[in-house]
């Protein structure tokens, strides 16, 4: 499913940018790309996504959020046996503490049973090898301080379409910045706005 823009039409006429419709929707969704690419999230609201996680460790962090978890929202989590086809649903308080995007496990504190840590030779208080989760995730509205970037990217590839590093007309000479260049680029100042948003690099496989 391809998300939307992380910034509008309208946002980039606010900022003073002009330009067909189309070239402002593919502006915005080549700077939406761009953001997404470096912060490795969606950001944008998604409403109950399944991934498969790699387990075997005490916590198990979810990629995306802020997490989305009420009554129309529920947060599914299985663990899943290597090869016997066993399931087996962990339960919030009972097998696990949420904060945040953290999943921990429980520790053993009574008599180990096989809800206190996956079963069958298996460490107690950790998750199993993998993890199937459901979940919603990202902002009902996109924080104003990425929307800045985007649109700040977007005015750059609409100022500079061709991907022209300079202009001349008879005495009149443009020289573009060399972040419009090849599709206007994250500046240092960009990355740094960004990066509390920004998840390390973790493998997921979509479902």
């Amino acid at each position: 499913m391809a998300l939307p823009p992380l910034a509008t039409a309208a946002d980039l006429a606010a900022a003073g940018a002009t330009g067909s419709a189309e070239a402002m929707d593919m502006a915005l969704r080549r700077a939406s790309a761009r953001v997404r690419r470096y912060t490795r999230q969606d950001i944008t609201l998604v409403i109950g996504e399944t991934v498969d996680l790699p387990g075997g460790e005490r916590v198990l962090r979810l990629p995306q959020y802020p997490l989305l978890v009420d009554n129309a929202n529920p947060l599914t989590v299985v663990e899943l046996a290597d090869f016997s086809g066993v399931e087996w649903t962990a339960i919030e308080g009972r097998d696990y503490s949420r904060l945040g995007n953290e999943l921990t496990r429980g520790y053993p504190w009574q008599a180990p049973t096989r809800l206190m840590g996956w079963p069958w030779n298996r460490p107690h208080g950790v998750w199993a090898p993998k993890i199937r989760v459901t979940y919603s995730h990202g902002y009902d509205e996109v924080p104003d301080d990425i929307v800045d970037i985007v649109v700040d990217l977007a005015v750059m590839n609409l100022s500079n379409p061709g991907n022209l590093r300079e202009v001349a007309i008879d005495d009149y000479r443009q020289t573009f910045a060399s972040e419009s260049i090849g599709g206007a680029r994250l500046s240092k100042s960009h990355k740094d706005d960004l990066r509390s948003y920004r998840r390390p690099a973790f493998s997921v496989v979509p479902s």
